[in-house]
Parts: C-alpha cells; structure tokens; sequence
C-alpha cells in the first residue's frame, strides 16, 4: 500500500474538512408525537443514533439549534420537543396534567414515535429535571443522558435543605408555584433572555402560541415545596447505569453549582462534569462552541 507523505496527508485532511463545510445542512422537518391525548411537536434533523432535546423554561424546541446542527452534522438524529404546554404541542389544563409521570410519558412518545427503543436524551432546566426522572422511572429509553444546570434531585434536595445561596436562588419557584402568578407573564419579557436579535421575535412569537398557566403548572405540581429544616429528606433514587455527562454554568443564579457535588454517586457508569465559570442558566447559549463540541466530543467517545 502507497503511503502518503505528510504534505499530501495534509492536503486530503484538508479537502475532507473543506468538504464537510460545504455540505449543505440535514434539513429540519416537523412532527408529532402522541401521549394519550396530548399531541406533542417536535423537529428532527439528520440521520444516525437518535438524541432528543428537552428544553426548560422558558423556551422552545429552537433553544438546540446550534447543537441540533452539530450533532446532526457528526451522524445522529436529533429530536428536538416543545414540551407540553409551549408552542406547538398541546396545553392539557390543570396541574395534574404537568405531573412529572406524564412528562416523562411525552419523552416516550417522541421515542416511539421516531420507532427506537432508546434514546440519548439531553436536558436543559424543566428538561433536565425530566431526564433525570425519565432514566429513573424509565432506565430502558436512555442509553446516555446528558444534563445541563439541573443537579440530581438528590443534590438539589441537600441544597435547598443546607445551602442558603439556593435557597434564595428558589424564590423565583416560591413565587411561580403561587395561584396567578402567570398574570406576570408576558411573551415580550419570558424572551427577555435571548441575546441573539434573529433568534428573538422567533422566541416571542412561541410564547404567544403558549400557556403561562402551563408553565406555571411544571413548578406546582414539580418542584420541591420545601427549604431549610422544612424541606423534605433526600429520596432514595435508582442507581443510573449509562454515561453522564453534567454542563452547568457557574454563573447561575437559579441553580447553585454545589448542587452537582456528589452526583457520581448515584451513576454506576461514567460521570463527566464541565463547569463553566463565564456561563449563565443557558449555558448552550452563553458557552455555545464549548457546550456543543463537548457534547458531540464526549458522544462520539461512546458510540
């Protein structure tokens, strides 16, 4: 066999790579997926391995993008939600209707719906509180789980319970959980966050086809009720028997960084934890080069 010097070793790598660039994007296509009788959209790209993106609040589906190109790029289909409530999917009413079983039950949908048995699923927020309870509840549909900002359940609990940063940092919920606080909202200031101007009004107008009420119902019927010496004892959780891989932004002032202390504990298999110091709450927004590269890095390390 020829072997290449190195010049024309460099040359090859080089078109390959000039190649790639010129490929056009996998194109994104719309579907839906059923859970009982709430029909939930959600938007694929590319071929390969499936990964599905939960996003949190207050978002939709259209947060992944940059990651969705990537990883849809490097040979995987990604499968992006707008999670009940949001957007395009149904907006059951009601509290118990955002009760975490039927959200893990609409995880399953779209896992169904895309005719595979399990998934890589990624998290973000109220998506990355979902994944951890979907790989408890449902270890059979994740083959690896990837969690941004949210600690395990069992870090959070010690926080709210120890931490006075995290307590403080869990007013806004205090204040979400009480009846009307989604007359506050408006579509204007829930996309107060973006930075992007061609990404913005895109964001506004998901959130005038959403429910406030809805959103709203994810810290009612979800998030801890208790801080201090009234919080509940940390749970017994199942152990979590696939590869981790934990991103968090160190400058959150939602959730503490200290809660993510330990979470190697509960996985029997590999833990990867990125903390970034110069990343907010959107994390794959304000690290978005390192977040993807990671996440498509660390996958492609176990595929």
């Amino acid at each position: 066999m020829r072997r290449l010097t190195f010049a024309a070793a460099i040359a090859v790598a080089t078109t390959l790579a000039l190649a790639a660039q010129a490929a056009p994007a996998a194109k994104i296509e719309d579907h839906y997926a059923q859970n009982g009788p709430v029909k939930i959209h959600y938007v694929t790209q590319g071929k390969g391995p499936l990964v599905v993106l939960v996003h949190g609040f207050p978002d939709y589906w259209a947060t992944w993008k940059p990651l969705m190109a990537t990883l849809s790029a490097a040979g995987y289909r990604t499968a992006a939600l707008d999670m009940r409530g949001y957007n395009l999917s149904d907006k059951p009413q009601g509290e118990a209707a955002y009760a975490m079983p039927n959200l893990i039950g609409d995880i399953a949908a779209v896992v169904k719906a895309e005719g595979q048995a399990n998934t890589i699923l990624i998290g973000h927020d109220w998506g990355a509180a979902i994944s951890w309870q979907t790989v408890f509840a449902r270890p059979d549909l994740v083959n690896k789980l990837v969690i941004m900002a949210v600690p395990h359940p069992a870090g959070m609990a010690r926080e709210l319970a120890t931490n006075k940063a995290q307590q403080e940092g869990s007013n806004y919920a205090r204040n979400f959980q009480k009846p009307g606080s989604e007359k506050n909202l408006t579509a204007e200031g829930l996309a107060g966050w973006v930075k992007d101007p061609a990404e913005k009004p895109g964001y506004v107008e998901a959130f005038k086809r959403s429910d406030f009420g809805a959103m709203m119902n994810y810290y009612r019927a979800n998030y801890p009720k208790g801080v201090g010496d009234s919080a509940a004892p940390p749970a017994t959780y199942p152990p979590i028997n696939v590869p981790v891989l934990i991103i968090h932004g160190m400058k959150d002032t939602a959730l503490n960084a200290a809660g993510h202390a330990g979470a190697w504990d509960h996985v029997t298999a590999d833990t990867s934890i990125l903390m970034i110091p110069t990343a907010g709450h959107f994390v794959q927004h304000d690290a978005q080069d390192l977040v993807d590269r990671t996440v498509k890095d660390w996958l492609n390390e176990r595929r």
